[in-house]
């Protein structure tokens, strides 16, 4: 049965809501212009809904996918309707007693201020172990995605030489610094200029930072790793899992997270050229998708927050302010302008 009660509200809440809508399909990279600002109505809770005042917002690459017509593992954004994606924010109006005003919930309507929430799909986020917007990063999808691609997908062992695309990314900072929890014996990322290189190793413990702008990602590889990887997280595709294939030691495994590379592509892209070399070596490829392993949440959280707590986790946010500005946020992290999760703030 569920648990119900009569509205209880905070003072002066607003009739409308700011919101980012899908103008216009893009095709190939997109633009400000599929993007639209408007003030909506804010409706009336219906009995088990919450009001929630967004706090913060994330944006993120599967959303690319989600703006074309086509059949996913999620359905396409609708256009002239709001975008979602991850938030969090404070319960200030409640139909549901298990979620009075003041609570802060985890939910899946984003891109807007305001969002009337199902309180089945929110999730209450504990503030006293970690900041709220801890909750969609490293305690977020973003660090369960790392920790499933490493201890499920692709396990490391002892003693491996990991490689990490996107290393300076959502996923890829928090990735190095599992991989070397796990007993990863060398944890090699890639990132774009020497700037984030450095970052690499400086503040996520990668071992050696590989910059794919300088070009022959498959020497630096090489180089990096003389006797070669035995794990390949691959946040990227296209030249970088081609690279990872050449590298990879007999019984390698690859976790396939996402294909960066491609997903402002107009026709399809092709794979690589080397991946005969995946049944002549025996390896593993297994694709990922977060949701399978939504189990993990409590342990990953049990072990995350802890570390982040006595520092031994290290967790970078790249910030923008405004709702107004969530398209500018989502076109920056697609050409990589993050060092960490990109968020947005949308209020305090």
């Amino acid at each position: 049965m569920t648990n119900t009660a009569a509205p209880i509200t905070t003072a002066h809440l607003p009739a409308t809501s700011a919101e980012i809508r899908l103008a216009a399909r893009p095709l190939g990279e997109p633009t400000a212009d599929a993007f639209e600002l408007v003030r909506a109505a804010i409706p009336e809770l219906g009995a088990g809904q919450v009001l929630v005042r967004n706090t913060w917002m994330s944006v993120d690459p599967y959303m690319r996918g989600r703006m074309d017509d086509v059949p996913s593992y999620l359905p396409p954004f609708a256009l002239g309707t709001a975008l979602d994606g991850s938030a969090v924010g404070e319960v200030v109006a409640s139909r549901d007693a298990s979620l009075p005003v003041g609570t802060t919930v985890a939910h899946f309507l984003g891109w807007r201020e305001y969002a009337v929430v199902d309180a089945a799909a929110a999730t209450v986020v504990d503030t006293a172990l970690a900041p709220a917007e801890a909750y969609l990063g490293a305690l977020g999808t973003t660090g369960l995605t790392a920790y499933a691609a490493l201890t499920k997908a692709a396990p490391v062992q002892e003693g491996d030489v990991v490689f990490i695309s996107a290393a300076a990314g959502a996923v890829g900072s928090v990735a190095g610094q599992i991989a070397h929890r796990l007993g990863a014996r060398t944890v090699i990322g890639s990132a774009g200029g020497p700037a984030k290189g450095a970052r690499l190793v400086a503040a996520f413990g990668y071992d050696a930072a590989i910059d794919y702008r300088a070009g022959d990602l498959e020497g630096q590889l090489a180089a990096a790793a003389p006797d070669g990887i035995d794990v390949y997280v691959d946040n990227v595709g296209g030249d970088h899992l081609r690279a990872a294939i050449e590298s990879l030691r007999p019984g390698g495994r690859i976790a396939m997270v996402g294909a960066i590379s491609a997903y402002n592509a107009t026709a399809p892209v092709p794979g690589p050229d080397n991946l005969f070399q995946a049944a002549a070596k025996e390896l593993t490829l297994r694709g990922i998708l977060v949701s399978s392993y939504f189990p993990l949440f409590p342990e990953w959280i049990g072990k995350a927050a802890g570390w982040l707590a006595d520092g031994t986790l290290r967790s970078e946010h790249t910030v923008v302010d405004g709702i107004e500005n969530a398209p500018e946020a989502f076109l920056g992290m697609m050409r990589g302008a993050n060092t960490g999760k990109m968020l947005v703030r949308i209020g305090a």
